[in-house]
């Protein structure tokens, strides 16, 4: 097992140690925590479906975030991004297509449009300049007329003068002055970008000032309960729901208060198939799936307990797992499993699951609220695990006691023999032992497993490395 650390010291180039280097043994200190969660003034995209909102959302926040696809109805829940421009920091929140008629799963998302308009601190209206002002455009600016919120109209895919020409038939809406820009070429966003600060206020209405809040990704397969269980965390319908699967389609962040504390949740997309098969939104959703797992600290892996465990549920699982994050299992729809299922359950979780023994376990239902409240016990368990340091005194004298008592393997008919160890990092706990042998995979899996029973790192990945001293080449002497 290689490790890739700079630990400082005799280390040389090809990871080995010289028996005749001066060294001594050395506490890594933590990294400087991040800056603290300071609030920023939400803007708000909304319009009709496919004018382009998420090409747009992409243009302000100068990188390919949102998911975009040319058909209509990609976007589906209220998704926020972070932006920066002119040395000013603020949130820029994508939104499903609003229709003022809408029915099922376009009723959901246009409910997610209104409430952006309610909680957000300015709203920019997008509109087809080609298509020009249609009945829903003239819908959904008479309700923006009457809120309270300074309001920017935006007429996209202006992509030339002769479309340009076309823009002043939208000053009839009555919200002033449209705007031209082409989202895909970047024609005047800078100047929206300009009159955008303009109205933006400094703060946002209701400021969240302190620490930010820990970031927990929820991952799964599609259709296991995502979404139902941000909604009933938060108390609202923050993502959409629908019996279709993968109704989510871009990361949804919440901020939701749980056990006195404010936690970032993340709702993800559910992966159907590898990222190297998946094509369209499907593929930049995937991707989407992974950032976020890598941008979050636990993950809460949603597992439906009433099915068997499944390939996408594994690979979901490898890639929380290969990202080196804390983790949660939730098996979700604990209400639709009887006894012969629990038992099959527990023969799957034995066979399958056997990469993450460590995981913390909770049996759950989304849909009826049962035993939610234990999810934050164990995130709090499993981020205390990933976050935990062992002082290099404490871990050497444990490692002392271990190897008198079970020493490794002899190799080629020597001995290897664990010169010290070090904690290298944290989150995840990283250890590098070093050895004057190899130490075999069985070896460095018995040193893990009684690391994690003497220091309680429950809900946590450990890594192991090691180090081994090179061979002196004595005919130099």
């Amino acid at each position: 097992m290689t490790d890739s650390f700079d630990i400082g010291g005799p280390i040389a180039g090809d990871g080995t140690w010289s028996e005749e280097s001066d060294w001594e043994l050395v506490d890594f200190e933590e990294g400087e925590e991040g800056e603290g969660h300071v609030a920023v003034p939400t803007l708000a995209i909304v319009g009709r479906p496919n004018v382009g909102k998420s090409t747009l959302v992409n243009r302000i926040i100068g990188r390919r975030e949102a998911v975009v696809q040319d058909i209509p109805g990609v976007t589906r829940d209220r998704v926020s991004y972070e932006a920066n421009w002119a040395g000013r920091r603020f949130m820029v929140q994508d939104t499903g297509g609003w229709e003022p008629d809408a029915k099922g799963l376009q009723q959901s998302v246009a409910r997610q449009a209104e409430l952006a308009m309610q909680t957000a601190d300015a709203i920019v209206l997008v509109v087809d300049a080609v298509v020009g002002a249609t009945a829903t455009d003239e819908a959904v600016a008479k309700v923006l007329r009457r809120s309270k919120t300074p309001v920017l109209l935006v007429a996209n895919k202006v992509d030339d003068e002769r479309t340009e020409s076309e823009v002043a038939a939208l000053w009839s809406l009555g919200l002033g002055q449209p705007y031209s820009v082409s989202s895909i070429h970047g024609r005047g966003t800078g100047d929206l970008l300009d009159e955008i600060l303009e109205v933006l206020p400094e703060t946002p209405r209701e400021g969240t000032g302190g620490q930010g809040p820990r970031r927990v990704s929820l991952v799964g397969k599609p259709n296991v309960g995502k979404s139902s269980l941000i909604n009933k965390l938060s108390g609202t319908e923050r993502s959409v729901v629908h019996d279709v699967a993968g109704t989510t389609v871009d990361p949804v962040d919440s901020l939701v208060e749980l056990g006195g504390k404010v936690w970032r949740f993340v709702d993800t997309a559910g992966l159907r198939k590898k990222v190297s098969h998946a094509s369209g939104h499907e593929f930049y959703a995937s991707l989407r799936t992974k950032s976020a797992i890598e941008a979050s600290e636990v993950s809460i892996l949603l597992i439906d307990a009433s099915q068997p465990i499944t390939e996408q549920d594994l690979r979901v699982l490898s890639m929380v797992a290969d990202a080196g994050r804390a983790l949660v299992l939730a098996f979700n729809k604990w209400d639709l499993v009887d006894e012969d299922r629990r038992y099959m359950l527990e023969k799957e979780i034995d066979r399958e699951l056997v990469r993450v023994p460590w995981a913390q376990r909770v049996n759950i239902s989304a849909h009826t609220g049962r035993a939610v409240q234990k999810l934050v016990p164990a995130l709090e368990t499993a981020l205390e695990s990933w976050d935990k340091r062992i002082p290099t005194g404490r871990l050497n004298t444990w490692l002392k006691e271990v190897v008198a008592a079970t020493p490794p393997p002899m190799r080629g008919g020597r001995l290897p023999r664990i010169m010290f160890a070090t904690q290298a990092g944290t989150r995840p706990p990283t250890f590098v032992l070093f050895t004057t042998g190899f130490l075999e995979a069985g070896y460095r899996r018995f040193l893990e497993r009684r690391l994690r029973e003497e220091f309680n790192f429950d809900g946590s990945p450990v890594r192991i490395s090691v180090r081994v001293r090179e061979k002196r080449d004595r005919s130099k002497r």
